[in-house]
């Protein structure tokens, strides 16, 4: 007679046992391969393998494959919503990560180098970065709650593994990109396009040059194909839990670890994956059992984040699938119809926060930060030099620091043994960089001032601070005038039968090209900003709430600035168009887009703490913003 398949096997103490070893083995073989942990590599390598083994052939034995599939079902399913529902909470964040990923010089280049076609790419995605990255969070989310609750698990199951495997394969590349190679990329242009003509000049200068690395493979009357070597872009954050983790614990994973939290998912799924034809659709009590350990592993993850909407989520989710299969009749009582209820209610969310603000912002500008503090709150790195012995006989090494005592002590280079290998830097602590770093500088060029800026006081000091006596000299030849600093003007340079000294005036000191109000808006009492990382793709319907806002700031002396990514040009242009005049600054567009997601945006800024920040859509009127902020 066969034996039936349970989730306890011949012995659920034993089966336990050996899916605690299990797990602990697959610990111990992450933490082997940790940067942090290289002294004791080997002996958690060598552990890692007698316990999975060793537990493997036990679950073999003991019929406990279930039960490992169900605790791979409870953890894959917890972190699959939650790892959804972060990314979820800012899907532009990830479709700017989706971007990165799509540039010829980050993930097409390994296609490119492995099979030799230079021409391939996924740039065309890039227009589509932000229906993938939702699409992509929808799928994590309703797959994590399937795999919990056992429905379509050989659809669930593949699904998983697909994904993983894609992903895990971006971790791979980009845990080993070396930005210090090069590969062949091949760009084709429209000879309409004034780049085109660029990059034949460019290739015709250097043509006698074999090693620059530019060749015109074809041109004709419509385009132009240019072969050229580049290096590759190397993505330094994978976007796994988009800003969740960096805003909450510090730093985001490495691409090293990203990639064995991938591996180790893959592990998972694969137990899953095996023991899809024992697995059935959960009963009522296996339901109490796994949505309750799938909420501890939810909650866990949210105490991580510091976010616990997850948790509610993620039981409103569970529970609202288990009574949808009890009471949704023939049309939605199965889990097609669970995944259709969890695609809308992930649906409003994301809805919710592409056209507001992420319900929880993780990064550095999100209310309550305190800017000053985010500009300073790096880390400066130690590192120390290690030197590395060899020995020739058994390939085993030794790092001595030169300094120490130890080192002198052993007398290594002394011995025949060992050889002289290499001298590496050991990282005693990693350096980190300040969370706000100095791409955040609105600045305006000297030469683009207008009345509008002059009108804030602070860039009005800057303007009379800089000032310095000169001389205005007549070039005779020209009958033009300059203006000269005195300390610079000598009779040498301007020869009296050439130039002629027309009066003494105060002007701007040459060197004075650029005005910043980073220090104004870290500094004032009161600082109300608008934030758009592009101006014409901007939503201004509420654009004359702002007029009256800034109004409103006028008569209370409260500076007002606009932060946009235009030029002088586009500026005047939408000034004119809008007949808004206030004080225009630029910045960085990729730190507009981490100060906010909407474009406009209306931030409130006092003594350097981010009071408020609004929306395009949720443009406070001008006696609400009287009443909130000057009153």
């Amino acid at each position: 007679m066969k034996e039936a398949i349970t989730i306890q096997g011949r012995s659920l103490i034993f089966n336990t046992v050996f899916v605690v070893l299990n797990l602990a083995g697959l610990a111990l073989l992450t933490i082997g391969y940790h940067e942090n942990f290289v002294e004791h590599a080997a002996l958690c390598k060598m552990l890692a393998v007698i316990l999975m083994m060793g537990s493997i052939g036990g679950l073999i034995i003991f019929k406990g494959k279930k039960l490992m599939a169900s605790v791979a079902r409870v953890l894959v399913g917890g972190l699959f919503i939650v790892s959804g529902l972060v990314k979820a909470n800012d899907p532009i964040g990830f479709a700017y990560k989706l971007e990165e990923y799509f540039e010829d010089g980050a993930l097409a280049f390994r296609i490119k180098e492995w099979f030799g076609t230079p021409e391939f790419s996924l740039e065309f995605f890039i227009d589509y970065a932000l229906p993938l990255s939702v699409i992509i969070c929808i799928v994590e989310i309703i797959l994590g709650v399937l795999v919990i609750i056992g429905g379509k698990v050989k659809l669930v199951s593949y699904s998983m593994m697909a994904m993983m495997v894609f992903f895990t394969f971006l971790t791979w590349h980009t845990s080993n990109c070396d930005a210090s190679i090069k590969f062949l990329d091949r760009d084709t242009y429209e000879m309409s396009n004034p780049v085109a003509q660029m990059r034949i000049d460019e290739a015709n200068e250097h043509k006698d040059d074999p090693d620059y690395g530019l060749k015109i493979v074809s041109q004709n009357e419509t385009t132009l194909v240019v072969d050229e070597m580049k290096q590759p872009q190397c993505v330094t954050d994978c976007g796994c839990f988009g800003d969740a983790m960096k805003g909450s614990v510090g730093r985001s994973l490495s691409p090293e670890e990203s990639f064995w939290k991938d591996i180790i998912l893959v592990y998972l799924i694969l137990w899953i994956f095996v023991s899809q034809r024992i697995i059935q659709p959960n009963n009522r009590k296996e339901n109490m059992v796994f949505v309750s350990t799938s909420m501890v592993v939810i909650l866990f993850f949210s105490w991580i984040f510091g976010w616990y909407f997850p948790l509610f989520f993620g039981i409103f989710a569970l529970l609202g699938s288990l009574w949808l299969l009890r009471a949704g009749g023939k049309i939605f009582g199965n889990h097609y119809g669970v995944a259709l209820f969890v695609t809308i209610i992930c649906s409003i969310m994301v809805a919710y926060v592409l056209m507001y603000l992420p319900l929880k912002d993780y990064r550095a500008y999100a209310v309550g930060s305190n800017l000053e503090e985010k500009m300073n709150d790096g880390v400066e790195g130690e590192y120390e030099s290690m030197l590395v012995y060899k020995n020739k006989e058994t390939g085993e090494t030794k790092e001595y620091s030169s300094t120490s005592p130890e080192y002198t002590k052993s007398k290594i280079w002394e011995d025949k043994d060992w050889v002289y290998e290499s001298m590496i830097q050991k990282v005693i602590i990693p350096t980190k960089l300040n969370s706000i770093t100095e791409q955040f500088n609105p600045f305006i060029d000297v030469a683009d001032l207008s009345e509008y800026e002059l009108s804030l006081p602070s860039v009005a000091d800057s303007v009379a601070n800089a000032k310095m006596q000169g001389l205005k000299i007549l070039a005779i030849e020209y009958n033009s005038h300059m203006e000269v600093p005195m300390e610079e003007y000598n009779e040498t340079d301007y020869p009296a039968e050439s130039y002629t000294i027309v009066d003494t005036i105060e002007i701007v000191n040459p060197s004075f090209t650029e005005i910043s109000i980073r220090d104004l808006i870290v500094k004032a009492e009161k600082i109300v900003l608008v934030s758009s990382k592009s101006l014409e793709k901007g939503d201004w319907r509420n654009i004359d709430k702002l007029k009256a806002i800034f109004e409103e700031c006028q008569k209370n002396n409260i500076p007002f600035a606009v932060m946009c990514n235009a030029n002088r040009n586009q500026i005047n242009e939408f000034r004119t168009e809008h007949q808004f005049f206030a004080p225009f600054f630029v910045n960085d567009e990729t730190e507009l887009k981490a100060i906010s997601r909407s474009n406009p945006s209306l931030i409130v800024v006092e003594k350097g703490i981010i009071k408020a920040k609004y929306p395009f859509r949720s443009t406070p009127s001008k006696e609400q913003f009287v009443k909130e902020f000057l009153k």
